[in-house]
């Protein structure tokens, strides 16, 4: 894994700890592997900062930051992954995940043009919130298990792979 590139990037976690405004966490902002890469945190790092990615919810970052922490994930990736949803992919992410919905649910989808109204968005997520959230919920529990899942395996073939390098360099140095 990159580990020093991702390190020199993460901010100082004694920084964090002394920050004043997380007091509230206690000594829970102390756990090491809120702050270190291995493949447990990272992994579920990923689990955290994906399914939060696909929630419609404001404050996502904090709702990542929270759970990270209560599930000792690394919390920087946690943080750091719900932006795969960002001013530029929330639109496709969210029509996907409503789609995904009204499937499910069976209804048809509507067809709407867009205003920037106040007015408008009140009506239409009035009328789309079921959908998108189920929609949101599913591909968020997808995404993040398939997220969790694939880098357990990729941390593992990195760490197989490594070793096999070590012990071809081994060998050709006994010869």
């Amino acid at each position: 894994m990159p580990k020093k590139i991702l390190q020199k990037y993460f901010p100082n976690p004694q920084t964090i700890k002394d920050n004043q405004s997380l007091k509230f966490l206690g000594d829970k902002i102390h756990e090491p592997n809120l702050w270190h890469l291995n493949r447990r945190s990272v992994s579920r790092a990923f689990m955290v900062g994906v399914f939060f990615a696909f929630m419609p919810m404001p404050f996502q970052m904090v709702a990542a930051a929270i759970v990270g922490i209560w599930v000792n994930s690394n919390l920087p990736i946690s943080i750091g992954l719900v932006w795969i949803s960002n001013p530029i992919t929330i639109p496709p992410i969210f029509y996907f995940t409503y789609k995904v919905g009204t499937v499910i649910l069976g209804l048809p989808t509507r067809s709407f043009q867009i205003e920037l109204s106040m007015e408008w968005v009140m009506t239409e997520l009035g009328a789309i919130w079921q959908p998108l959230l189920l929609g949101s919920l599913i591909c968020g529990v997808l995404f993040s298990a398939m997220g969790y899942v694939g880098m357990r395996l990729f941390w593992r073939w990195h760490v197989v792979h490594n070793w096999k390098k070590r012990q071809l360099k081994r060998q050709q140095a006994h010869h």
